[in-house]
């Protein structure tokens, strides 16, 4: 069966292919032997520039034709390395031909051997897929998430002043403010946020074992160690890591992981909260002609971007704990699982891309219907029983609390009037009474900082 968006396996590749497709370059296939070669590429021009007594420095044209050759890759420039692959069963190397064809093409093939000089396979890996994630969160996804975060602190400034009945227990508590319910996800998202992009995109780079035994033997006079740090630093934008086995040790690419999760977990949080304000009629959503909320339902209007978002995060968090728990355990120097679930990390940031879209889609829809919240208020004045009790003991009034409880805590509807009753019937001054009268459940907010 012919393979595109409605006979692929997983819908990242098939319905959401749209949505996502921005990734490709960077975590596809395509987009891993492309940065392959990149990484090549720029290794061996720098080799170049390093007075090796074998291999000469480059012309300023023979750079910029190398260079050409990753800048304007094509999918035929990787299906030549996967037909070479076929043969050689080893996709790295399969790239090392593919760029010594290259220089053979250049006149440059008495050089060739330069090429992978004293690298093994994951000094490639471990610096394509750090700096393809690099790229990719740099153009794609940190600014998604700088979106959210806008829109949200947007809508929170715009409802900063709308009165909320609160909910602890799923039971009305005291009122707070919409606005600031609101920012208290943009506060966390913040926080997280700038802990995610603190994070280094480091890289192995050392040979085999990590000590540079190949380069070192051939060449015992040069700074390797160095020359990896500048290759890899300054060259490629990327964290050398010092010490390594053979594969780079994966705990900073462990803590992307558990940042961007944590990121995820926020905003489940917030589209259940969303989800249920919408259910509440404190929303409600725009409509758009055409569309269908149920099948069988015609007045339904789903909250359908919210729930399809969360879907999408908890299965973006599942792969990111599972890759923050994998990678950073090997046995020994090496082995191959690795190799394995990285060729996956594409998938997570794949479905949390289709989930920030989906959230920033719903959010955009959002309309307040301060009627619902304020009838909501009004039905529920037993919330400023706080308020009074509280102000009683300022007063040193006795045993406050219980008096309160006596009040409310029956299956009674508790209403203006009945409190403004009580109140009249407590042993305070007028002026107590006064300022007890004042209180509501509309303006019964507290304070919070400025945002």
């Amino acid at each position: 069966m012919e393979l595109n968006t409605l006979t692929a396996i997983s819908p990242v590749d098939g319905r959401y292919r749209k949505t996502c497709e921005s990734l490709a370059v960077y975590f596809s296939e395509f987009g891993l032997i492309r940065y392959r070669v990149l990484v090549e590429i720029e290794y061996f021009i720098q080799l170049s520039e390093i007075n090796l007594p074998q291999l000469p420095p480059l012309s300023l044209t023979h750079k910029e034709v190398l260079r050409n050759v990753y800048e304007n890759f094509s999918l035929s420039d990787a299906g030549k390395i996967k037909d070479t692959e076929k043969t050689t069963n080893h996709d790295v190397k399969a790239v090392e031909y593919f760029i010594k064809g290259k220089l053979t093409s250049l006149g440059l093939e008495k050089y060739s051997e330069f090429v992978h000089f004293g690298l093994t396979s994951q000094d490639i890996n471990n610096t394509s897929i750090p700096l393809s994630l690099k790229n990719a969160s740099d153009k794609i996804v940190f600014p998604i998430i700088s979106d959210l975060l806008g829109k949200i602190t947007a809508i929170s400034q715009e409802w900063k002043d709308v009165s909320l009945l609160a909910h602890t227990h799923g039971q009305p508590a005291s009122p707070t403010k919409l606005g600031k319910e609101l920012y208290v996800f943009a506060d966390r998202l913040n926080q997280q946020f700038s802990q995610l992009k603190a994070v280094p995109y480091s890289a192995k780079f050392g040979g085999a074992t990590g000590n540079f035994n190949a380069h070192h033997v051939a060449y015992p006079n040069i700074n390797w160690p160095a020359f990896g740090d500048a290759f890899v630093n300054n060259t490629l934008g990327l964290s050398r890591s010092q010490f390594t086995t053979q594969i780079e040790h994966y705990d900073n690419l462990g803590a992307y992981c558990d940042a961007l999760k944590r990121i995820n977990t926020i905003l489940i949080d917030l589209c259940r909260d969303i989800w249920t304000y919408v259910s509440m009629e404190y929303f409600k959503q725009k409509l758009k002609a055409g569309e269908i909320g149920s099948s069988a339902m015609p007045h339904k209007v789903n909250p359908i971007d919210f729930e399809n978002a969360e879907g999408n995060l908890g299965m973006a968090n599942t792969l990111l704990e599972h890759l923050s728990a994998k990678l950073p355990v090997s046995r020994l120097q090496r082995d191959l699982t690795d190799s394995t679930v990285l060729r996956n990390i594409g998938l997570p940031l794949a479905h949390s891309l289709i989930s920030y879209n989906s959230i920033l889609k719903g959010l955009n829809k959002l309309i307040l219907n301060e009627s619902a919240i304020n009838s909501d208020l009004e039905s529920n004045w037993a919330v400023v029983a706080e308020a009074i009790q509280t102000i009683l003991r300022r007063e040193a009034y006795p045993k406050p609390y219980e008096a309160l409880k006596d009040l409310t805590r029956t299956n009674q509807s508790i209403t203006k009037q009945s409190i403004h009753q009580f109140i009249d019937s407590l042993a305070v001054s007028d002026a107590v009474k006064t300022e007890l009268r004042q209180i509501t459940p509309h303006n019964y907010t507290g304070v919070s900082p400025h945002y």
